[in-house]
């Protein structure tokens, strides 16, 4: 609910009493929990980063070709999108204002090289044309799926396996017929 409610209010136009009035409950019950919305904005954060890694470690992301690896982050980053949408879209919105925000930031980056590490395998291997800085397309492709926070309602039909497929389609084939 604190992400609900940080991407409807903004973070530093949010208030405790906020967070308690879409709760239903007093602020001092979130009190009892949580330190504060600093930590609230952590452990959204750490949320959706934590899943993001999680996807980097699952066995389709660290054996076979580099190509195969980079298609299953990109399905997988995909399915955390959408599972953890509101989570995911603060952390998109983050300016590092904050040390907490800072963190989340550096996170960002170290995924984004993982990524960009996965792109530049698959030129070593031929997979993928060498005429491309892996760094820009790391960042194209993630920013395809971050795109999603924009416009994606999952209460329209749309599966997140379906828009996976398309995704890996256009970015691993083009849209040229």
């Amino acid at each position: 609910m604190a992400a609900r409610v940080f991407n409807e209010r903004g973070y530093d136009g949010t208030s405790m009493e906020d967070l308690a009035r879409a709760l239903g409950v007093t602020k001092s019950a979130i009190y009892h929990h949580v330190t504060g919305k600093t930590e609230l904005l952590r452990l959204s954060l750490d949320l959706a980063m934590d899943a993001l890694f999680a996807v980097t470690r699952e066995e389709a992301s660290t054996t076979g070709p580099a190509i195969d690896r980079l298609d299953h982050v990109l399905r997988g980053s995909v399915r955390v999108l959408v599972e953890e949408l509101p989570h995911v879209t603060l952390l998109l919105r983050v300016r590092g204002n904050t040390e907490v925000e800072k963190r989340a930031l550096e996170r960002r980056r170290e995924f984004d090289h993982l990524v960009a590490d996965l792109v530049r395998e698959g030129i070593v291997d031929g997979d993928i044309r060498s005429d491309v800085d892996p760094a820009v397309a790391a960042r194209l492709l993630f920013g395809m799926v971050n795109s999603l926070v924009e416009w994606y309602k999952p209460d329209r039909g749309l599966a997140s396996e379906e828009v996976a497929d398309t995704l890996a389609r256009i970015a691993f084939g083009g849209l040229r017929a």
